[in-house]
């Protein structure tokens, strides 16, 4: 049994313009297998927010099925809630005026825990998440990292088998974003099932067993973060040095030849759609005197530019 599954999954909002409905998802198709660290990757407003809303039974689906552990989200909604905890960004549904401990209580009395099983849950959460030394202070006093972890600990704390992150390191620096990658890094070796929405390219490739690419709500592809390259494995680069203004010019005019784009110094990347576009370019630099080369395989940054565009999408070295 898969942990989540869509199908043909569509949700529509009302008042476009000209009273055209606005497409949030469009017939997705999505499996996350039980014990999976699952990205959902694209820029702002592909939709990847709307899915996990519906799949958290905050909104409802327009046509198609979504199922958490087993249950539709629509019919079985109360036992939905029960299977998943959620995780976002920012500061949303924290206490400033209340201690760390406070919150984490709060949230478990909310889920039913009382007594000593309250207590020992919140304690376990406290040592878990690194936040024991804190547990006294005020959540207005703490940093945004510090913060997140105690997100982190809210959906935990009814022990879900499904965990919904979504955009969880939005603001942080980068160590803080570092930290809470290890954290999430912990949750794998739990065997607990975590959807991760977000946009950045190195966090997808840093924590996730699989991606699925959304855009314009729709899943282009779902692919292990090494393997997403394939999709466009016809594409490939030629990084040369001292290519002069008029060799530049006429390289551009080669049939397959995607972009050239300048780099550091004196070198220029040339981006190919295919292998045969790639050896021409290579004759022709060669031709031309150029000896420092190299080809390579893009980036998966750069398979996100070649299928999406740079639409609202972070790049980090």
């Amino acid at each position: 049994m898969s942990a989540v599954r869509t199908r043909a999954l569509t949700r529509q909002y009302g008042g476009g313009r000209k009273g055209t409905p606005v497409h949030g998802l469009r017939g997705v198709e999505l499996g996350v297998e039980e014990g999976e660290v699952h990205g959902l990757l694209g820029p702002n407003g592909a939709g990847k927010t709307t899915l996990c809303r519906i799949l958290s039974t905050v909104l409802l689906p327009t046509s198609g099925s979504a199922e958490v552990m087993g249950l539709d989200v629509a019919r079985d909604a109360d036992r939905v809630k029960r299977s998943i905890g959620i995780v976002f960004g920012g500061e949303r549904g924290l206490y400033g005026r209340l201690t760390v401990r406070e919150n984490i209580r709060f949230w478990a009395a909310l889920y039913g825990l009382h007594g000593a099983v309250l207590r020992r849950r919140s304690e376990a959460l406290l040592e878990r998440m690194g936040l024991a030394e804190r547990a006294g202070d005020r959540v207005d006093a703490l940093s945004r990292g510090m913060k997140q972890r105690l997100h982190l600990a809210r959906g935990l704390v009814s022990d879900p088998p499904v965990l919904i992150l979504d955009e969880p390191t939005v603001g942080m620096d980068p160590v803080a974003a570092h930290d809470f990658r290890a954290l999430i890094g912990e949750l794998r070796q739990d065997r607990r099932t975590v959807l991760l929405t977000t946009h950045d390219m190195a966090e997808a490739a840093a924590v996730c067993d699989r991606v699925s690419l959304v855009d314009r709500g729709r899943v282009i592809a779902t692919k292990a973060p090494a393997e997403v390259g394939e999709l466009v494995s016809r594409h490939e680069r030629v990084e040369a040095r001292g290519v002069a203004g008029e060799v530049a010019a006429a390289v551009g005019r080669l049939p397959g030849v995607v972009a050239i784009r300048p780099l550091d110094g004196e070198r220029v990347r040339i981006e190919t759609e295919d292998a045969a576009a790639t050896r021409a370019v290579l004759r022709l630099l060669v031709d031309a005197g150029i000896t420092e080369l190299a080809t390579s395989r893009p980036t998966l940054e750069e398979v996100y530019l070649h299928l999406m565009g740079d639409r609202g999408m972070a790049v980090r070295p």
